[in-house]
C-alpha cells in the first residue's frame, strides 16, 4: 500500500491523494513514468523529489520515515510493507494506579511473555527489534503505563487498533470487537480485564500457580487476537481505495496459546467479581 500513497507528502492530504488516484496516478511509478502530465510542473517536481526520497526509505526498510509523516490515523498503510517487524503488545497490572504484572508480546511467529518478579526486565530489551507496535487502548494505557513502570521510552510507530477499528465499525471495546469478528475464546470466555487483577492476586497471595498460568493464557490471548483484528481493519481500510484486490490480506492462522487456562480458577474469579475501566 505504501507504493500507492501519496498521503506522507506534504502538501499532499486526503483529498489530494483521491485526485491523484482517480487521474490514474494510482502509485509512485505512474508518476515517475510521467502519468502525472495534467499537474503543474511545480507540482510535479515536488513529488518526483519525495518519492525518490520515500522509495530510498522504503528499499532502506525504514518504517519511521512514512510514521513520522502520515497522519496517526493513517499509519495502518505501513502495516502490509513491514508486518516483519511488527510487534503486537498487552499488558496487565494491579490496577489502574497500580503496577505492571504480566506483558504479552507477539509478532506473528513466537509469543513471549514477562512476569513481574521474574524476567520483566528483560522486556526493555525485546521490544526494541521491533518498529511498529500494535495494541488495543496502547495510547491511553499500555504504552504510558509501561513507559513510567518500567522507566523505558517506546518510539516505534503505534497503531492503536481501539481508534482504527472504530473507524471501520467496530465498537464495545476488545472483546466486543472480538465478538463482532467472530473470534471465539473457548476457556477464557467471560473472563475481563478487571479479572486480571484478581488472578494476580490469587497468584501472589494463595501461591496458586494455576491463577499464574489462567493470567497468562488471558494476556496472550488478547494479544495473539490483535493480529486477526489488524488483518480485518487492514482490509477493510482497503476497501475504501482502489487497491483492495491488489493489497487484501489473508486472516492469520491463530498461534497456540502456550499456557492452558484453568476452567475452575476462571469460574471462582467470574464469580469474585471486580472492577472495570472500560475494557
Amino acid at each position: 500500500m505504501l507504493k500507492n500513497t501519496f498521503h506522507h507528502i506534504r502538501g499532499v492530504g486526503t483529498t489530494t491523494e483521491r485526485r491523484l488516484w482517480d487521474s490514474g496516478i494510482l502509485s509512485w511509478e505512474d508518476l515517475l513514468n510521467g502519468s502525472a502530465l495534467l499537474l503543474s510542473r511545480r507540482k510535479r517536481q515536488t513529488l518526483t523529489v519525495a518519492i525518490e526520497e520515500s522509495i530510498q526509505h522504503l528499499e532502506a526498510r525504514n518504517p519511521h520515515y512514512f510514521g513520522q509523516r502520515l497522519p496517526s490515523n493513517q499509519c495502518w498503510r505501513v502495516f502490509k510493507d513491514f508486518r516483519d517487524r511488527i510487534a503486537y503488545l498487552d499488558i496487565e497490572t494491579t490496577g489502574l494506579e497500580g503496577e505492571i504484572t504480566t506483558i504479552a508480546l507477539y509478532d506473528g511467529q513466537t509469543i513471549r511473555t514477562y512476569v513481574q518478579g521474574r524476567n520483566l526486565d528483560q522486556f526493555q530489551d525485546d521490544i526494541y527489534e521491533y518498529d511498529v507496535i500494535v495494541t488495543y487502548n496502547g495510547k491511553c494505557f499500555d504504552v504510558p503505563f509501561i513507559e513510567s513502570d518500567l522507566g523505558i521510552k517506546l518510539n516505534q510507530i503505534h497503531i492503536d487498533l481501539r481508534y482504527l477499528l472504530k473507524s471501520v465499525g467496530f465498537s464495545g471495546g476488545l472483546k466486543g470487537c472480538e465478538r463482532k469478528a467472530g473470534i471465539d475464546r473457548e476457556g477464557l470466555t467471560g473472563l475481563e480485564g478487571y479479572h486480571a487483577p484478581i488472578l494476580w492476586q490469587e497468584f501472589k497471595g494463595r501461591r496458586d500457580d494455576k491463577a499464574l498460568e489462567t493470567l497468562l493464557a488471558y494476556n496472550c490471548q488478547d494479544t495473539i487476537n490483535l493480529e486477526t483484528l489488524m488483518v480485518m481493519a487492514y482490509n477493510l481500510k482497503l476497501s475504501t481505495t482502489p487497491f483492495i484486490e491488489m493489497h487484501r490480506l489473508e486472516l492469520p492462522v491463530m498461534l497456540p496459546i502456550p499456557y492452558k487456562a484453568d476452567l475452575a480458577t476462571v469460574d471462582k474469579v467470574k464469580n469474585m467479581g471486580g472492577w472495570s475501566w472500560g475494557y
